[in-house]
């Protein structure tokens, strides 16, 4: 099982091939640039980035010429419009000190208008495909809940990739978006798969002696589906990240016992904890 499991995905437009598991920041961790730079010592060659100065932008800030053309860069995107872009665009370079981004995704687009707004004439997508044209950008795509307008993007082939919603107890990926991503060959990058970290906790309905998954159990599920091309992990500190490091030292896919076990919890989680349904 475990030498089926891809460890590495080709993403396109000659960024170089990453490992399946990429590491994430946001607002509430607290990763030095240390700990990103020990992740990227121990084979993490993905990294997405929260548009804000932190731990892995200083990283990316100290990585070498030769060391940057090995990571790929990726950035959530907010801006909507021409002018927002080009302003967001300018100031992500000059913060992560590189001449260019890897991947940018617009970020939290949940409804059609949403995209409507970015595509429009005067919105933030033409200016971003005149930098792809320029090399300052390689890849374009969307970050959303809505597996709808994920599956028009795909069909529409507008993008170069897709960040989505999946995890043990929101599996609708598999029906509605993997069928149409792997028959057009769009990579999806997969966030959440700690659906906030509900998984790894009980619920009000477990049997008796019920044990929640442990975080690595919870990303290994998101890796043994092989449509997923990047299952980003979004450790809080040190400690979290070394835990989720384990799993490159052991690459393998859920048994099928592990598997039946976390997505019946999923199912248990996705009854009880309410929001993000």
């Amino acid at each position: 099982m475990a030498d089926r499991l891809p460890k590495f995905a080709k993403l396109g437009h000659e960024t170089p091939s990453v490992r399946r598991l990429g590491l994430a920041t946001r607002g509430n961790t607290h990763l030095t640039t240390d700990d990103v730079l020990y992740a990227i010592d121990n084979g993490i060659n993905y990294l997405n980035w929260c548009a804000y100065p932190d731990g892995l932008s200083n990283a990316i800030r100290q990585l070498s010429s030769s060391q940057r053309k090995q990571i790929v860069v990726a950035m959530q995107f907010s801006a909507r419009s021409a002018d927002a872009a080009n302003r967001e665009l300018d100031s992500a370079l000059y913060t992560l000190d590189t001449d260019y981004l890897d991947i940018i995704t617009f970020y939290y687009v949940e409804t059609e208008n949403d995209w409507v707004t970015i595509s429009a004439m005067n919105g933030a997508l033409e200016p971003i495909r005149q930098s792809q044209m320029l090399g300052k950008v390689k890849l374009i795509g969307l970050t959303t809940h809505q597996r709808d307008l994920a599956v028009r993007r795909a069909q529409n082939r507008d993008l170069d990739l897709l960040m989505i919603r999946y995890n043990a107890a929101h599996r609708g990926a598999e029906g509605d978006i993997f069928s149409i991503t792997d028959v057009v060959g769009i990579p999806v990058i997969a966030f959440t798969a700690l659906r906030w970290g509900a998984l790894l906790r009980p619920t009000s309905i477990d049997p008796l002696d019920w044990r929640p998954p442990t975080a690595q159990e919870c990303y290994r599920f998101v890796l043994s589906n092989p449509s997923v091309a990047v299952g980003l992990m979004a450790p809080s500190d040190r400690k979290e990240l070394e835990a989720n490091l384990s799993l490159l030292r052991d690459w393998r896919s859920l048994t099928i016992d592990e598997m039946k076990m976390i997505r019946t919890h999923g199912d248990r989680v996705y009854q009880t904890a309410g929001v993000f349904e």
